[in-house]
């Protein structure tokens, strides 16, 4: 059994954020970076969002492009990405548009949030419990064993933070939109944890490309340069 490959995926601020403070959602990314992702999900087998993101920003987290839907379909794959959010306490609206909107649903949850979740998501989602905390070894473990050979990780905070804390991500796509936040009360990418190696291993850069006026870096966490 091979665990996927783990993508994170964000839009950052130059000073760190991925958001502000505000109830509305910030757009870091321009159209030509938002297309960018578009792609990588089509690329995808499974694209993954925390449940702070799932409640703050309601997206319906799609392939937007018919053509790269379609593509999808003749390559044998489902119209749409497997769609994954993770939740430690199971507070999960069945309102949002996430469950409403694509393909098949996950829910990865503790043994305390899937009986909150029986009801709550009956029908609109398989709900997975895994322990009294969440593991994303085991998580991954699981996706591995359903066929998903490529995760994309939308975030938040919490979930970057977890999965490269455990060393489990492989790859990191990082867009810095020319953007200044400068509220300390906004998310930023990532949270003060005990990283693998911190501070003094450097991950490889693989590659800078502009996409309209983001810089997009592509790191690979694991591939260890002294």
């Amino acid at each position: 059994m091979t665990r996927p490959h783990v993508l994170l995926s964000v839009a950052m601020s130059v000073d760190g954020y991925i958001d502000d403070a505000s109830s509305e959602r910030l757009r870091l990314s321009d159209a030509a970076d938002f297309d960018r992702v578009d792609q990588v999900r089509a690329d995808s087998d499974a694209i993954l969002i925390g449940a702070e993101t799932l409640r703050r920003d309601n997206p319906r987290l799609l392939v937007d492009s018919a053509d790269r839907r379609a593509a999808r379909i003749a390559a044998g794959k489902p119209e749409y990405p497997l769609k994954i959010t993770v939740t430690a306490s199971g507070d999960l609206d069945p309102t949002l548009r996430f469950w409403h909107h694509g393909g098949a649903k996950l829910v990865y949850t503790t043994d305390a949030g899937a009986t909150r979740l029986a009801d709550t998501l009956s029908g609109l989602a398989d709900v997975v419990p895994l322990g009294t905390d969440l593991d994303f070894a085991v998580l991954l473990d699981d996706l591995g064993r359903r066929g998903i050979g490529r995760l994309m990780v939308e975030g938040g905070t919490r979930i970057h933070t977890a999965f490269l804390a455990a060393d489990l991500a492989d790859e990191i796509h990082l867009a810095v939109a020319p953007l200044l936040v400068g509220d300390s009360n906004a998310p930023r990418f990532l949270d003060p944890a005990s990283y693998p190696g911190a501070p003094h291993r450097r991950m490889h850069l693989a590659d800078v490309t502009q996409v309209g006026d983001i810089a997009v870096l592509r790191y690979l966490p694991k591939a260890i340069h002294p």
